[in-house]
């Protein structure tokens, strides 16, 4: 099994806990450095990396969670993403993932939400607070900024762009088609029911 875009591993040592064998991979360092130092990962392979770095049909399973599907911004990234894991999975293997349902506007509750969320310095113990400013959509691509401030100071830690995109269902079904997945499913989140068009969230499968 890989766990691609694994982040700071939570479902990684899930599975690793759970005694499957599991490859991790992401290309942020620090994500994987934290990941490693949560119990139950002796087993776990991790590569700081992307989907290029996916064996050549190596893995039962791939998965990749926490709507990590919305970063590949780009037409030819998304497509290189779902041709390495592919070209990934043994015969007959599955690749699962999940991402938001646009027709569920999800942006929309997002925005409502002004109210910023409070932390604490992890080394200095200094309150932060920690803002999102929306840009809106261009197209399909959805833009906001995370926003760290000093509670005391105000200060500005950190002012970071994200950007996110909102693919449709039949979008996604058809580019995993013509890389050659088969008995492509769209189900309601995972519960495994299902997709309806007020889902809020996909979970997609697909059988190489």
């Amino acid at each position: 099994m890989a766990d691609l875009g694994c982040g700071t591993g939570r479902l990684t040592t899930y599975f690793a806990k759970a005694g499957y064998q599991i490859t991790a991979i992401d290309p942020n360092e620090e994500a994987i450095e934290e990941a490693k130092r949560k119990p139950h990962v002796e087993g776990v392979t991790w590569i700081l990396g992307d989907s290029k770095d996916l064996k050549t049909n190596e893995y039962d399973v791939v998965i990749m969670t926490a709507n990590v599907a919305q970063v590949f911004l780009t037409d030819s990234s998304w497509q290189e993403m779902i041709s390495d894991v592919y070209r990934a999975l043994k015969p007959g293997g599955h690749f699962v993932f999940d991402t938001r349902n646009p027709l569920a506007k999800v942006w929309e509750e997002w925005e409502k939400d002004t109210t910023p969320d409070l932390a604490e310095h992890l080394e200095t113990g200094e309150q932060l607070a920690i803002y999102t400013e929306y840009e809106g959509f261009s197209e399909d691509v959805f833009t906001f900024y995370e926003i760290v401030k000093n509670v005391q100071t105000d200060e500005v830690l950190i002012h970071e762009k994200m950007q996110l995109r909102f693919r449709s269902q039949e979008d996604i079904t058809d580019t995993l088609l013509q890389v050659g997945f088969t008995e492509v499913q769209a189900y309601d989140d995972w519960q495994f029911k299902q997709a309806r068009s007020e889902t809020r969230s996909f979970v997609f499968q697909g059988v190489k």
